[in-house]
């Protein structure tokens, strides 16, 4: 069974938000045919091409079965976050592109799982989206940025969705958004490149130093991109710990390291080698198949750096190519 935990969807219309709420900061999608269209700001700058597998749960389908993926679980676009802008206006958007994501599950439950989007910026209408995310719309749980403005996850205004999250069941997925330093890297598609995993390494350190993992142990959260910069730089981040606790033991008094196997992450790396590197890191157990379908920086073929590493044993295959995802969604096969 393969289940890729890294796929984004957008609706087939996006309402014009900008008319609605009286400014601006919105994305729009501009067809340009049956099967493509343009992501563009409302101020009319060109964000990205898409093509129908982006809308198109047929497509998808077809795409998946060409791939042999079983399932793909379902995520908003990360530009779509629309932290920016007000939290109360971001509920209502939130609430619209949920309500799609549900529809296409419910229509395809055997193919599609859905992740929910919140607006984190008003942690209360977050809640309030998240119980109605789980509960009503029966999702898995929901896709997060890995900053929320301002704020790191670690904050202690966010602390409360996560509380909410570990009582729900809910599973999280961190994505990178507004990559830190995208300024000063104009050139060269940087920010995706470099920030990115940046972002990733981020993320997970504060949830490790805030103690948010310390003080929600049974929450369930994934991390894109194989955790990004993370792997490669935990012994670095656990010598931070040990010689200066002055400045990383301000908030929780335990080793980073001590938190591997704690949390999962996509096998997104690209590379046998990083692969290796992140079993090694994380173990066998806590890498789910990640495709970011269907964008081009993402796996073509998802699954296939996995089966193509020989020494994988087909049991531990297995566990990247599904089980894991099972696990961290909290599902069971008989759900498929």
């Amino acid at each position: 069974m393969k289940i890729d935990i890294h796929t984004h969807i957008l609706p087939p219309e996006i309402p014009k938000f900008k008319n609605k709420f009286g400014y601006g900061g919105f994305v729009e999608l501009a067809k340009a045919s049956p099967c493509a269209a343009k992501m563009m700001w409302d101020d009319g700058r060109f964000f990205r091409d898409i093509e129908s597998n982006c809308w198109d749960p047929q497509k998808r389908i077809e795409e998946a079965n060409q791939n042999k993926v079983d399932v793909q679980v379902l995520s908003t676009v990360p530009v779509m976050f629309n932290y920016g802008i007000k939290g109360k206006d971001n509920y209502e958007v939130s609430r619209f592109l949920n309500d799609h994501i549900a529809e296409v599950v419910s229509k395809n439950p055997k193919r599609f799982v859905g992740l929910g989007t919140l607006p984190m910026q008003d942690p209360s209408l977050a809640i309030r989206e998240l119980h109605r995310c789980i509960k009503d719309l029966k999702m898995a749980g929901v896709q997060i940025g890995s900053h929320i403005n301002r704020w790191n996850l670690e904050s202690q205004e966010l602390f409360p969705i996560f509380e909410a999250a570990e009582k729900l069941g809910a599973a999280i997925f961190i994505h990178p958004w507004e990559m830190m330093g995208a300024e000063g890297m104009p050139k060269y598609w940087l920010p995706w490149l470099v920030g990115m995993p940046a972002e990733m390494a981020l993320a997970i350190c504060s949830l490790i130093f805030g103690g948010v993992f310390q003080r929600l142990p049974s929450l369930r959260v994934a991390f894109a991109h194989g955790g990004g910069a993370f792997p490669v730089t935990v012994g670095r981040i656990e010598q931070g710990f040990l010689v200066r606790p002055d400045l990383c033991a301000i908030d929780n008094n335990i080793n980073p390291r001590d938190y591997l196997g704690r949390f999962w992450v996509d096998s997104l790396v690209h590379d046998p080698l990083a692969l290796k590197f992140c079993l090694q890191v994380f173990g066998e157990d806590k890498i789910a198949m990640g495709s970011d379908y269907p964008f081009p920086l993402g796996e073509s073929k998802p699954g296939s750096l996995i089966e193509s590493i020989d020494e994988l044993s087909p049991s531990i295959k297995q566990k990247l190519l599904g089980n894991n995802a099972l696990n961290w969604l909290g599902l069971t096969k008989e759900r498929f």
